[in-house]
């Protein structure tokens, strides 16, 4: 028994190790785009399973400049000369599968290294020893790739939307799957799909068969998402089907569209079964996926001179993104094409079409085309080009039901167009000015003219004669093409040589002797010129006349410019405001997801942003990772323009629609765990044994780490007796304190990345070291200065960076340098080579900190800070965004505890905190608001309203007084309070009902006394302050919205 024991744990060890090089590999096939498993079984071998240095391995001999080339030895002068040609000649292509390039590419890398070239003579050893050690140890996958090994951190909090697992090269997955899983008709569709049993039985061949197998896989998978406990669940089983139908396993990452139709495909027909088990097997318009994601639209035109109409159906509308900026241009080119000259030339013939669109469906979704085959190249590239969407689109202008008033509106704008390339040609004739080649401005002309005739003429200057007129070599006066700027103040020696230069360069020839050219004669006295070019002779009449003329034409010239500028832009407004007619917006379509891609054609990564309609925010789902984002963030990564990212695909939802409305789902918070209520036994039967294995793995962990205490103890001890001389090993930080540093080195990711950006010469010129140098110290004094700014009362420069946070607090200079060092090592700058390098840099160097150059206990408790402050930024921000709704008793909660925490941290210094005086105020608004609803709805008498308003009181007005009294109070809270008391004491003397007698003598000695019990307030919905969201901007927006608004003085 012992021995089959043994031999299971063997099998599991060996099998956890074997999981874990796959997922490296699948990690490392979707960073780089190598295919080649042999070339990824290499360098994980050269790299001795460290990612990094793989991927470097693997992408170094692509970007690679021939100059930084070096060998390891140095060769004699003539042996180095040719093995430099020999290196720069070669070129390494890591693409095609060639196994000796590799090789090649990973001998180079470990070449250039330093280290390994002066233990060269001892790399086989090291190799040897390091491979018997990785036999010897028997580690757990998420211990040997560096994913973190307590379960509990992958433990889902607070109902958060839950992330896919990339399991190689499957970001196009994830990101697919979940703009269609947080569609809840399309979730509701997947969840409650079945089929009778003598269809099931009757299936007639392979394809429906895979089809249902596909539906039950994504409908297991759809329920975990909903009801697990993970933060992530793993999608294999329904994603190995799909990928079974690639022609390859590189068209898994490149071809998302054709992904994503052949989803819908196997989505249409598993419902097709369930159709035609009721009614005609071809009828495809009663399909719910058909009726969901399929549209009609109407082609008309004429084709070789004969008229034509006819109907298709769309799923993804394809649209063109080369030439257009925005998503209507895009729209009008698709949907419009007219005027195009066909083949032969010698028999042209007019084609035209339009295309209206007959019939949208509820799921609206625009497949941009960003890639395109280079022809020359011959290969496949993607177009980075600036395309800009809007968050709602009106679909009235493309619809066949609006065609006659479209087509006078395009008639209005082509004419309109027309008019406005008329008076550009009329305005450039104005602005470019001129005969000849060269032309300039008209009114700078005429402005130069007359500076010309101003200029006083040389015989009545006040200068010196000698300085008025300078001598000019006779010989340049000769020579045709001379140049007078060029003698204006020659030496003698110049002057000796001026003609034979002068001329020599008037013919294109400098050096060359000039033949058949007779020279000048030096006997003729020079001639005199002015220093400044003026009129020789000007009378006063004369200039009168000639500034007069000269000044009136210019002003006409200027008005008549603007006035051609005037109407360029009124006409361009005009057709800006073309289509904002009431009756083109009666369809609207909502932004539900964007699908984003970052790389290039052959390679990259893919996520999405999808709408929460229930939180209403932005979520970014990127694999396992599902955080708050905001629109600046998505149009940043979506539009494209700026970097190798950009959407490939924008899915719409039909709004006006009551299940797809925002409006009407943003008060259905709990949809999901309804949801979940609500499915069938066995999809909740899978939920729950999910969860049970969850919590397994969670105990088994825990059991793990009790045992492991005693024998780290022993260990430790006898390694400190047998190696007591060894130098200790650099202090790790804490796990909170790296936790919050981490979090804090992605809030200023995009500065960070920036600041590296603005490296580039000196990573050029000088190396890594020195780009890491120069990026730290710009990092640090730009934060310095902001942080010693003067900010204007609407922003909050500490809610930017953490170390504004730090500088204005005073912040121990060690624990200030050890942040930005953080942030710079930070893996979420992979974005090149640049920042890999400097990444790698700033991460060895935060390992030669030790234990005595840095408190990490001090350290950690900076960032705790500094995490809640933000968090006290947040509540605050709720609280002022729910009170401008008028939703008192939400924004009380989250003002009270924003209230509390600050204190803590205003205890410790005046800036640690956020301005007390603005969250006390608004806290007394709340109470004042709810205390007057609460009485109103006491004085109903009617039992559920009296109800209602005693609960506002016991759970909300009471505990909150309490807590402001029990602190310092202040003259206006204790104003505040009073007015509610008396509020409530007049009604003692009133004749009111006995039921509400009874309701006031329960609550009233509470309200008045506040030490007769402990009473503890209700938390808030949790937030996420650490989260990369941009909180200056809606501190800003807040705080612009309430400024101007003084002081209640309660009376």
């Amino acid at each position: 028994m012992t021995a089959e024991l043994q031999q299971d744990d063997a099998a599991a060890a060996a099998d956890r190790r074997g999981s874990g090089c796959q997922m490296l590999l699948n990690q490392l096939r979707e960073i780089t785009g190598v295919q080649d498993p042999s070339f990824l079984h290499e360098a994980l071998k050269a790299s001795n399973g460290d990612i990094t240095q793989a991927v470097s391995l693997l992408t170094e001999g692509r970007v690679r400049e021939p100059g930084q080339d070096t060998v390891a030895a140095e060769p004699s002068e003539a042996e180095g000369s040719a093995a430099s040609k020999e290196i720069i000649a070669k070129v390494i292509d890591l693409t095609c599968d060639n196994k000796d390039d590799l090789q090649a590419a990973i001998a180079l890398s470990l070449l250039e290294s330093p280290k390994i070239q002066a233990d060269g003579k001892d790399l086989n050893r090291i190799h040897e020893a390091t491979s018997a050690e990785t036999k010897r140890s028997k580690r757990k996958r998420c211990e040997a790739w560096g994913e973190n090994p307590n379960p509990n951190d992958w433990r889902r909090v607070d109902g958060w939307p839950v992330g896919l697992k990339n399991v190689g090269n499957t970001c196009w997955f994830s990101a697919v799957i979940q703009s269609l899983f947080q569609l809840s008709e399309f979730r509701r569709l997947v969840l409650s799909y079945s089929l009778p049993q003598d269809v099931l039985e009757s299936c007639p061949g392979h394809t429906e068969k895979r089809n249902l197998v596909f539906m039950q896989e994504l409908q297991y998978l759809f329920a975990l998402m909903m009801g697990s406990n993970r933060k992530s669940v793993d999608p294999s089983a329904a994603l190995n089907l799909l990928k079974g139908a690639f022609r390859s396993p590189e068209e898994q990452q490149q071809d998302v569209s054709e992904f994503t139709h052949k989803l819908l495909d196997w989505l249409e027909d598993a419902f097709q079964l369930a159709v035609s088990a009721d009614s005609n097997p071809r009828n495809k318009s009663e399909n719910p996926m058909v009726q969901l994601f399929y549209g009609t639209f109407l082609t008309e035109g004429i084709r070789e001179g004969k008229p034509f109409c006819n109907t298709e159906t769309f799923g993804q509308y394809p649209l063109q993104v080369n030439g257009h900026s925005n998503l209507d241009e895009c729209l009008e080119g698709a949907m419009v094409e007219g005027d195009i000259e066909l083949p032969p030339p010698d028999d042209s013939v007019k084609y035209e079409q339009e295309r209206w669109f007959t019939k949208l469906p509820p799921v609206l979704t625009f497949e941009l085309s960003r890639f395109e085959f280079n022809q020359s190249l011959g290969q496949p590239e993607k177009i980075h080009n600036k395309l800009e969407f809007p968050q709602i689109i009106y679909m009235d202008r493309y619809m066949y039901r609006s065609k006659e008033l479209i087509r006078s509106k395009r008639e209005c704008i082509r004419k309109s167009k027309e008019e406005i390339k008329v008076l550009q040609q009329k305005l450039e004739r104005y602005v470019q000015y001129g005969s000849g080649p060269a032309r300039f401005p008209l009114p700078d002309m005429l402005k130069y003219v007359i500076e010309f005739a101003s200029t006083k003429p040389a015989s009545e200057s006040t200068a010196p004669r000698s300085h008025a007129r300078l001598p000019l070599p006779v010989s340049s006066v000769c020579c045709p093409g001379s140049d007078l700027t060029s003698t204006e103040s020659p030496s003698e020696e110049g002057s000796s040589q001026g003609a034979g230069s002068t001329c020599s360069s008037s013919e294109g020839s400098l050096h060359k002797p000039r033949t058949g050219v007779q020279s000048p004669a030096p006997s003729r006295a020079p001639v005199e010129v002015p220093a400044h070019p003026a009129p020789r002779t000007v009378t006063e009449e004369e200039m009168h006349f000639v500034r007069t003329c000269l000044q009136r034409w210019r002003s006409e010239i200027e008005q008549d410019i603007q006035d051609l500028k005037n109407c360029i832009a009124s006409t361009t407004q005009t057709i800006e405001q073309m289509y904002c007619d009431p009756l083109l917006c009666q369809v609207p379509y909502r932004l539900h997801a964007v699908l984003v891609h970052e790389g290039q054609a052959n390679a990259g990564h893919y996520w999405a942003y999808v709408y929460d309609q229930p939180r209403q925010v932005w979520l970014k789902y990127n694999d396992t990772s599902v955080t708050e984002s905001s629109w600046e963030e998505l149009e940043r990564d979506s539009y494209g323009g700026l970097r190798n990212v950009s959407a490939y695909c924008l899915m719409y939802t039909d709004d006006s629609l009551p299940r797809f409305s925002a409006e009407a789902a943003s008060g259905e918070p709990d949809q999901m765990s309804g949801e979940v209520e609500a499915l069938p036994a066995e999809l909740k039967h899978y939920v729950q044994e999910d969860n049970w294995k969850f919590e397994r793995e969670v105990e088994e962990w825990e059991g793990e780490q009790s045992c492991k205490v005693p024998q780290m103890d022993s260990s430790t001890s006898s390694a400190s007796q047998d190696f007591s001389s060894a130098p200790a090993p650099p202090a790790a930080p804490p796990p909170g304190a790296r936790c919050l540093s981490s979090e804090h080195a992605v809030i200023a990711k995009e500065q960070t990345a920036q600041a590296i950006a603005n490296t580039a010469r000196a990573y050029e010129r000088s190396g890594v070291e020195a780009a890491l140098r120069e990026a730290f110290h710009e990092e640090y004094s730009r934060l310095y200065q902001l942080a010693r700014e003067e900010p204007p009362s609407h922003s909050d420069p500490r809610l930017q960076h953490v170390l504004v946070y730090f500088f204005q607090n005073e912040a121990p200079k060690r624990v200030v340098e050890r942040t930005l060092l953080e942030q710079f090592a930070d893996r979420n700058l992979s974005y090149d080579e640049r920042s890999i390098s400097i990444m790698k840099v700033a991460q060895a160097k935060l390992k030669e900190i030790g234990p005595d150059d840095m408190n990490m206990d001090e350290y950690k408790k900076w960032h705790e800070d500094y995490s809640l402050f933000r968090k006290v930024s947040v509540y605050l921000l709720t609280g002022l965004e729910l009170y401008q709704k008028g939703k008192y008793q939400e924004a009380l909660s989250y003002l009270v505890y924003a209230y509390q925490s600050n204190t803590t941290l205003l205890i410790k210094g005046p800036l640690r905190g956020v301005k007390e005086s603005v969250i006390a105020l608004y806290r007394r608004k709340c109470l004042l608001e709810l205390n007057a609803r609460a009485a109103s709805l006491f004085e109903t008498n009617d039992d559920p309203s009296v109800t209602e308003g005693i609960n506002v009181m016991n759970e909300l007005i009471i505990p909150c007084i309490h807590l402001i009294i029990n602190d310092d109070i202040s003259k206006d809270d204790l104003a505040a309070i009073e007015v509610m008391r008396n509020h409530w004491c007049s009604y003692l003397g009133q004749d009111i009902a006995e039921n509400l007698q009874l309701c006031l003598g329960e609550f009233l000695p509470r309200l008045l006394d506040p030490s007769a019990e402990i009473i503890v307030l209700k938390e808030p919905p949790t937030i996420r302050p650490n989260s990369p969201y941009d909180l200056c901007s809606r501190f800003a927006a807040v705080m612009e919205s309430i400024q101007g608004v003084s002081t209640v003085t309660v009376k």
